[in-house]
């Protein structure tokens, strides 16, 4: 049976599997490249073509295309697109179609079994709706697997005698995270985690765009602004990306910016755009910085490498800045597939850990036969264990009963090691009180904080109170939270047993909302 791994990237995506020697291997789209754009065209309502003809697309007809969708998961948004809205489930579904049929394509396999990647950072909202997604490109998700884990788990096959503490600084197109990690007798555990889902190479990109433009309107001044026209936006940001990455190679790029029947030529130095975001890279400093300190406080503070991931490590502003401040040698490790490959090894082991744990030892041997693995390498599988922690804090709204005042009492905290189980009695405020509210929240801000203000909303509901009790009643609250970073949330009234369970729905999709899109967009040929 195969099982695929992919890298739901938010500029690039990528999927791979196991080869019949048991090494990961990235299948490459119809159009021979290993990734592909995460860009949406919508040709007609029936027909829409993902990847790079997508991207071209956008100069053209900007208001049919759609990139960047990874940023809006887990949130209620939709893109109105030829009248018709989507979510960022239904976009990113598209996606993944293309992937699954690319691969199919390639390897001459069904591909319906997957592992999904996703920032460490994204919290149990974003990692819902990554599932969905899946669900409704018609993909049975084994499971969802933060990227640093999964460069890991590369590295750790790559590196496979070595027992290592490693930092994963991962900068991919449109999210950042920095993570701790052992490798000890081929197990992984992640010590703690940071980041910041709205930092990435698009953002290095808008800073480009607008120096091209400035640049523009300087020698242009009677001429429109160039970011007024989406025609001339989208050529700008195709322009600023192409800049950014020759300047990897190269000390000077030059960009011919075209506008209202005008043109200015622009050139970029690597000294120049390093100034323009220099920021940018600071914040990732400080994210890394505060993540070393997160794991001194839990015991580790000697490191043997520095793993560099994502597309956007390859500046070589990024290695320098950490070379000098953190003193370790980075390490690019594959950081365009090498999220990917990890996803597809976690696939493989742990559809034949399953299997073994069901007794399907025959379809387990099966799979080990068709990878080449040696009895060694079973062992190692069917052994090794992956722990993580939680990338965020959660918990309910409270409220102090002599002010009224509210609050977030969190249940599980950021970097606590996952599955993580807490249950906690909480209090009723007023006499007679017939009913409370369990409104779940999720840090939103950087570090943890109790005000409202600095946590979002993911899940609500209500739970009967018995007649004629007293302010002061209790109601049991348990949070759980799987190694996947999903969560749920059960709140018991302890003298009648009843009981409320909620489960985060993100995006404002329902599960029969998930199974409607699924069946509407099978109707949908996507290419």
């Amino acid at each position: 049976m195969a099982v695929y791994g992919i890298d739901l990237g938010t500029t690039y995506s990528c999927i791979a599997s196991i080869d019949d020697v048991g090494r990961p291997a990235v299948l490459r789209n119809l159009e021979g490249t290993d990734t592909t754009p995460s860009v949406v065209f919508f040709e007609s309502e029936d027909n829409v073509v993902v990847g790079q003809t997508a991207k071209d697309t956008a100069v053209l007809e900007p208001e049919n295309v759609v990139s960047l969708v990874k940023r809006d998961m887990g949130r209620e948004v939709a893109r109105d697109i030829q009248g018709i809205e989507y979510t960022p489930e239904e976009l990113s579904a598209f996606i993944l179609l293309k992937l699954v049929t690319d691969a199919r394509t390639q390897s001459g396999e069904d591909a319906r079994d997957v592992v999904v990647t996703v920032p460490a950072y994204f919290g149990a909202a974003e990692r819902d709706a990554t599932r969905k997604a899946g669900r409704i490109a018609g993909l049975n998700v084994i499971d969802i697997v933060s990227e640093p884990i999964a460069a890991a788990i590369t590295y750790g096959v790559l590196n496979p005698e070595q027992d290592r503490t490693i930092l994963v600084y991962d900068l991919g197109g449109g999210t950042f995270d920095t993570t701790v990690i052992t490798l000890r007798g081929g197990h992984i555990e992640v010590i703690c985690t940071d980041g910041d889902h709205e930092l990435g190479g698009a953002d290095w990109d808008a800073r480009l765009v607008e120096y091209l433009a400035e640049r523009f309107r300087a020698e242009h001044p009677d001429a429109g602004d160039p970011l007024d026209d989406r025609q001339s936006e989208q050529q700008l940001r195709r322009d600023a990306e192409d800049a950014k990455k020759s300047l990897t190679n190269r000390t000077a790029h030059t960009v011919r910016v075209m506008h209202d029947g005008r043109s200015a030529t622009v050139e970029i130095t690597r000294e120049r755009l390093e100034e323009l975001t220099r920021d940018l890279l600071d914040r990732t400093i400080e994210i890394t910085g505060r993540t070393l300190e997160t794991a001194k406080e839990k015991g580790v503070d000697e490191f043997d490498d520095l793993v560099l991931v994502g597309g956007s490590t390859k500046m070589p502003v990024v290695a320098a800045r950490l070379s000098t401040e953190l003193g370790l040698n980075p390490r690019l490790q594959d950081p365009d597939l090498a999220v990917a490959k990890g996803a597809a090894l976690y696939a493989f082991e742990e559809t034949y850990r399953r299997l073994l744990a069901a007794g399907e030892d025959d379809r387990a041997e099966e799979m080990a036969g068709r990878a080449g693995l040696s009895a060694d390498q079973k062992a190692q599988i069917a052994g090794r264990r992956i722990r993580t922690v939680a990338s965020h804090a959660f918990g309910i709204v409270v409220v102090d009963r002599d002010s009224g005042a509210e609050h977030v009492a969190h249940l599980v905290h950021a970097n606590d090691e996952l599955p993580a189980a807490h249950t906690e009695d909480f209090y009723t405020v007023h006499d007679e009180q017939t009913s409370a509210d369990v409104r779940v929240m999720e840090q939103a801000g950087s570090v943890e904080s109790a005000e409202l203000v600095d946590n979002s909303e993911i899940a609500t509901g209500q739970i009967r109170i018995p007649a004629g009790k007293q302010a002061g009643w209790p109601i049991g609250v348990t949070f759980e939270l799987d190694a996947s970073g999903l969560l749920n949330v059960a709140a018991v009234e302890k003298e009648t047993g009843e009981r409320l369970e909620l489960k985060v729905d993100v995006g404002g999709m329902s599960e029969e909302e998930v199974e409607r899109s699924r069946t509407a967009l099978s109707r949908v040929k996507v290419s």
